[in-house]
């Protein structure tokens, strides 16, 4: 086969064959196909489109240019399972979800990203633990999933090596937003996991890594479609991201709350209600559950029996963290120097966020990067968030800032203020669950 032809084809708008789309994912991986002819790929499926079939092939074929993670001969006594969301702030769901569907029978190696943009990175959150190694060796990962049934741990190199260097090529020729290629990409290392079922956390909203709601559901079709072809069962859910999903945005604060969450001392409601409606998708996809009914009483179960923060606590212990996390967080997590309140300055409802400024603003702050190779501060970021359509007057805190300087601190503060709107009206409520779509 010839690169140029393969180019021509899909330039031309024809159907690419699984073994065209085989031979140009492994010349991406091994280096045989060149960055120029790269790019050009993209490009000419940025235009034309792949259908499900193709972005199907394509999946399977960058998976398999690396190591497809087998259980079998751990002969775990469930299902292998995980969940993977587009990213938003506040957005805390992996660390409650892994552990409690760990609790209810399910084993998940969940393969975790760092911040990107204006969200922020399970990864950069875990960092925050003291000793926990998020890229561990093959042998301590599924030692951990073994024992603990779950760890979160970052992407191997072995893993899809020819999706890292397809998506650095697209990230610099503007070929990033295509609905095929970005399902490509994310599923091509979800399914190196080698799971049994996934469900799909899709947000849509202004803090949302897709633009608009439609493009939102065009995406989670197409993962829930792809993914089910390349026979993992999937379903997607399309979750609200117009405010902060937990009350904090920021990695260790992300990880205390959590940690709260797990030990049911401070649950955040709508954080709930989205984490237990993932975790119910995919019991029932995964045989664990039979319908809504059962997997949420089983999560409950788990939430109140102490069960799920037991599973985090053997996870951080396996993964070289503190064995008394979940006793004394706040010994081990780290606290910024400076803590300053943002108040309400009138009488009104909180009518609005604008997420996407109040993800930068952590970024700003030192949470995140605006480099590839930027260390963070792990201390800084927001807690308290009150949520959309809460009455306020002057003086009720809105949230809190946590900085390294009060010159920090007073920026965010200006960031926050320019972020949100308080009206007369309270604003219409929205749901925290806009849509379940299947294959």
């Amino acid at each position: 086969m010839l690169p140029q032809e393969i180019i021509r084809k899909k330039r031309d708008g024809s159907k690419l064959s699984t073994d065209e789309l085989r031979y140009f994912a492994q010349g991406i991986a091994d280096g045989s196909i060149t960055e120029g002819q790269v790019a050009a790929f993209a490009m000419a499926v940025f235009f034309q489109h792949l259908d499900a079939d193709e972005c199907a092939a394509l999946t399977l074929a960058m998976r398999d240019t690396g190591e497809v993670m087998e259980w079998a001969s751990l002969n775990l006594p469930g299902p292998v399972i995980d969940k993977h969301s587009t990213g938003g702030v506040g957005d805390v769901v992996s660390l409650m979800l892994g552990p409690l569907l760990a609790a209810c029978g399910g084993y998940v190696p969940m393969i975790s990203g760092r911040g990107l943009g204006h969200t922020g990175g399970t990864l950069d959150k875990l960092d925050s633990i003291p000793g926990y190694q998020s890229t561990p060796d093959n042998g301590l990962f599924r030692h951990t999933v073994q024992q603990a049934g779950v760890a979160i741990i970052g992407q191997t190199a072995c893993l899809a090596p020819a999706d890292k260097r397809f998506y650095a090529t697209r990230d610099i020729t503007a070929t990033v937003e295509n609905i095929g290629l970005i399902t490509a990409s994310i599923l091509s290392k979800k399914l190196a996991a080698g799971l049994d079922a996934l469900v799909m956390d899709v947000k849509a909203g202004n803090g949302a890594f897709m633009p608009t709601y439609e493009e939102s559901r065009r995406l989670a079709q197409s993962i829930a479609e792809v993914a089910s072809k390349a026979g993992t069962p999937t379903t997607a859910l399309l979750t609200d991201m117009n405010q902060p999903l937990a009350a904090s945005a920021g990695n260790a604060i992300e990880v205390l709350e959590a940690i709260r969450f797990l030990k049911n001392e401070c649950v955040n409601e709508r954080l709930k209600e989205v984490t237990f409606a993932l975790c119910s998708e995919v019991l029932q996809t995964s045989g664990l559950a039979r319908n809504d009914s059962e997997a949420l009483a089983k999560l409950q179960q788990a939430l109140d029996s102490g069960q799920a923060a037991e599973r985090f606590a053997l996870m951080v212990r396996s993964l070289g963290g503190p064995a008394d996390l979940m006793e004394r967080p706040e010994s081990h997590l780290p606290a910024a120097p400076v803590i300053l309140p943002a108040l309400a300055e009138e009488e009104g409802y909180l009518s609005s966020y604008h997420t996407r400024s109040l993800g930068l603003a952590v970024v700003q702050l030192g949470g995140g990067r605006t480099r590839a190779e930027q260390t963070i501060d792990h201390r800084v970021g927001f807690d308290g968030f009150l949520p959309l359509g809460h009455k306020v007057s002057p003086g009720t805190p809105l949230a809190r800032i946590h900085a390294r300087s009060e010159d920090d601190a007073r920026l965010a503060l200006q960031a926050f203020k320019e972020s949100i709107v308080i009206s007369p009206e309270p604003p219409e409520s929205a749901p925290a669950i806009y849509e379940r779509i299947s294959s």
